[in-house]
């Protein structure tokens, strides 16, 4: 049986809010949309200031989640239920789903919408429904992680 999760409103709120927060800081001082594959690929491709800023974004999304995760003991006792070739596979079909549809979550989902873009808009709906798909497939067809 999968085990339920604790909601936790106020972390939501928390969580939500530095994440627009990082959005519009980003969009005022480089006039950029925080779309994390654009900015992974401009930080594999770029030179000079270009890439620095992409580079310290990035640093600063990794270091966030672990100094969080630290603080808060959020990490503990936590166990992967997917081997590790499942997760490689995974990480590599969500990279291609990504460059397919033009954007990733941050960037469609979090500024597109906000920006009433329709393509963002069709495309959160795309993700988040063959997201759905894929737990219930996970879940319920194939018994994993049950």
């Amino acid at each position: 049986m999968v085990e339920s999760t604790l909601f936790t409103p106020w972390l939501a709120i928390i969580g939500g809010s530095l994440i627009g927060l990082a959005a519009v800081l980003l969009m005022w001082s480089k006039g950029r949309i925080a779309g994390i594959s654009g900015i992974v690929a401009g930080a594999l491709s770029e030179r000079g200031e270009e890439r620095t800023w992409r580079l310290s974004f990035l640093l600063g999304l990794f270091l966030g989640a672990i100094l969080a995760a630290y603080f808060s003991g959020a990490l503990a006792g936590v166990q992967s239920v997917a081997s590790t070739p499942v997760l490689v596979v995974a990480g590599l079909l969500v990279g291609v789903g990504t460059r397919m549809g033009g954007g990733c979550t941050s960037g469609h989902g979090v500024c597109g919408i906000s920006r009433f873009s329709q393509r963002s808009m069709v495309a959160t709906v795309v993700f988040m429904a063959s997201g759905a798909v894929t737990v219930f497939i996970v879940r319920h067809l194939l018994g994993e992680g049950v």
